[in-house]
């Protein structure tokens, strides 16, 4: 479980988007990529990151 703490300060590093933790992924809730969870950390890298089918960004 990431701590609610730690996910307010968090963002997105390619869109500076604001992220979620859904289904062991930090999910951002601009651009849809999803950023693994391993060992309870948060890899934030963008090159990790899966992107979703939709993009939320006009």
């Amino acid at each position: 479980m990431i701590d609610a703490k730690l996910l307010e300060i968090l963002a997105c590093p390619a869109c500076k988007g604001n992220v979620e933790h859904k289904e062991e992924r930090i999910v951002c809730v601009q651009c849809g990529r999803r950023y693994p969870i391993q060992d309870g950390i948060p890899v934030m890298l963008v090159d990790k990151a899966e992107q979703s089918g939709k993009s939320r960004q006009p």
